[in-house]
């Protein structure tokens, strides 16, 4: 079995472990960073400023996830293709829509025809990482606008009585105590976003689902690596105890953050921290 385990096509499952993981890594603070901008423009007081805010948020959480992953990622594809187009093909006579194909000038391909396989690989890793902050970052931003809406007013007006300026207002009284009105909200995103990883089978990246299934599947006797009946339940077993494992680890986790971010405050949380103490 252990020998099993180690052949050079199990190496690939391992390494899609790896892929999710670093997914996860990049994905949640760019969509943080995505949701932060998002709730920043729906409370704006410039008008159109917040109408952008507000439809982004609207829109995207809107559209069902994998309608959005299936169609919005070949739309960004082509776009920056396009954009390469005309930067580096003016003198293109030819039309670019020819019925169904989206035809470009080889130099406008991303990636380039020529470059390596890994090159490939990590272009299709970016626009995993930037639909998955897009979407994510809807739900955050309307988390996040929330929780700004819910930090009590005379704070804020506090601030002003004392002479502060409304960004000192913004970054040194409403942003450190939002984050415990969002955490709640932000950790149940956090959750969805693990369980939403194997929709990386739907922008050509070969996740750790893909190979529970490719790797689980019959092998005949012709295949020269180990053959085996079908154990696609035991691959898929293992991906539940990896997933349940993950989760539990987050929760964790999140609990230690919320009790950091509820020390002092005027919370439910902060008030049952002064009673034990």
């Amino acid at each position: 079995m252990i020998c099993y385990l180690t052949t050079g096509k199990h190496m690939a499952i391992y390494t899609a472990v790896a892929t999710v993981l670093i997914l996860l890594a990049v994905t949640a603070p760019t969509a943080l960073a995505f949701g932060f901008a998002g709730a920043m423009a729906a409370r704006a007081r410039f008008i159109p400023l917040q109408w952008l805010g507000r439809a982004y948020i609207a829109i995207v959480r809107g559209v069902p996830d994998i309608a959005f992953f299936l169609f919005f990622v070949i739309a960004l594809d082509q776009g920056f293709e396009w954009l390469r187009h005309k930067w580096s093909c003016p003198d293109w006579d030819q039309p670019i829509r020819q019925g169904n194909d989206f035809v470009v000038c080889d130099a406008a391909k991303l990636p380039l025809n020529s470059a390596p396989q890994w090159i490939h690989e990590s272009y299709g890793f970016a626009l995993a990482v930037l639909t998955f902050a897009i979407v994510f970052g809807a739900f955050a931003a309307n988390v996040l606008f929330g929780a700004m809406r819910a930090v009590p007013k005379a704070q804020l007006e506090t601030a002003a009585a004392y002479g502060m300026t409304q960004r000192q207002t913004f970054w040194r009284i409403l942003v450190p105590q939002m984050w415990v009105f969002a955490l709640p909200g932000l950790s149940n995103l956090w959750m969805v976003l693990i369980k939403a990883t194997p929709l990386l089978f739907l922008l050509g990246i070969e996740d750790i689902v893909y190979w529970a299934q490719e790797l689980g599947g019959t092998k005949n006797p012709r295949f020269t690596d180990y053959p085996h009946p079908d154990w696609r339940m035991w691959y898929f077993l293992a991906l539940l105890v990896f997933y349940l494992g993950f989760t539990w680890v987050s929760e964790r986790v999140l609990d230690r953050i919320m009790l950091r971010l509820t020390r002092g405050q005027a919370t439910l949380g902060g008030d049952a921290q002064r009673t034990a103490a």
